[in-house]
């Protein structure tokens, strides 16, 4: 029996579950009443994502967040809208409409209707998209964003995607937790992965979430969703996050995808092992901890994309 990937699926709000007066602020700027509210069901967010109708016929996507249940969400909703504001015209990203921030957050965007790649992945969307990512990337460089706005993969690596040099320096129950394969090379992982901010070094805006609940597509065209996460760095750091998730569900080994990207053909393979290891470090380390409020099934999520990294680093470097 083979087994399914664990869900990309938080547990959403429904549009009904935003304050009235946040609702009726909405309806004014848009001239219509909503009259149907569809909620999408993929992604990590606990927060509203719905398709919206409304009385004139207009359809648009809405997120929104409030301050609980989970804090961290308002933050993340508030930089992607600047994000998203300021990306050029020429990317294909869901333009935002408009915009509200008082207690509740609140992005609208226009209405993009496709699907999500199918999982298992097919081969001809799996091509799509990796086509659509080179592209992606050589639109975005140089960035169109200063490093003041969305900062650096750098920086990004260096303080929030360390987790096995966490977990060496650990003292807690974490580290009991541990595969043996981990256990065994904690301190040349830990080493190997200092690396990793220096070799991401670049001049590309990557989304630094890629996955398939984040894409959708529609006869013509690859659309990337969920920008709160965009940082600068190299141009094929993108695939390398998004390789452990395309093998999860279905797809091809990671060393399969970055043969077919001419940007990760072209970097330093050693640069590449680095962020591999940064990669599986932080779904390693991250599968241990408590889930977030109004996140069940994230850990699930990133433990399974864990396994695929650790495998990919475990080829790459020989620790076998």
């Amino acid at each position: 029996m083979t087994t399914l990937p664990p869900p990309a699926e938080g547990v959403r709000l429904e549009w009904a579950a935003v304050p009235g007066r946040v609702r009726a602020a909405l309806e004014r700027w848009a001239g219509s009443v909503v009259v149907g509210a569809d909620s999408q069901r993929s992604g990590f967010s606990p927060g509203v994502a719905a398709r919206l109708r409304f009385k004139d016929g207009q359809r648009l996507f809405v997120k929104a967040i409030g301050p609980e249940p989970n804090p961290d969400s308002p933050r993340l909703h508030r930089r992607e809208a600047r994000i998203v504001a300021a990306l050029p015209e020429s990317v294909t990203v869901p333009r935002l409409s408009w915009f509200l921030d008082e207690d509740w957050v609140v992005l609208v965007f226009d209405e993009v209707t496709g699907h999500h790649p199918a999982q298992p992945w097919r081969p001809d969307e799996l091509d799509r998209v990796l086509a659509g990512l080179g592209d992606l990337a050589a639109k975005m460089t140089p960035s169109p964003l200063p490093v003041s706005v969305v900062g650096s993969a750098r920086d990004a690596v260096a303080r929030n995607l360390c987790g096995w040099q966490r977990l060496r320096d650990d003292l807690s129950a974490d580290r009991d937790q541990l595969d043996s394969w981990s256990q065994r090379h904690i301190e040349a992982l830990a080493n190997l992965e200092a690396r990793a901010p220096q070799a991401v070094v670049g001049e590309t805006l990557l989304h630094f979430d890629v996955r398939a609940d984040n894409l959708l597509l529609t006869d013509e065209t690859v659309w990337f969703f969920d920008w709160p996460h965009a940082r600068i760095g190299a141009a094929w750091l993108d695939l390398v996050g998004f390789a452990p998730s395309v093998t999860m569900q279905g797809g091809p080994l990671p060393e399969e995808l970055l043969k077919r990207s001419p940007a990760a053909r072209a970097a330093n393979p050693d640069a590449i092992t680095a962020a591999v290891a940064t990669v599986a470090g932080y779904f390693t380390r991250q599968a241990l901890q408590p889930p977030p409020p109004g996140l069940p099934t994230v850990r699930a999520f990133q433990a399974a994309q864990g396994i695929v990294a650790r495998e990919w680093l475990a080829a790459r470097t020989g620790w076998t």
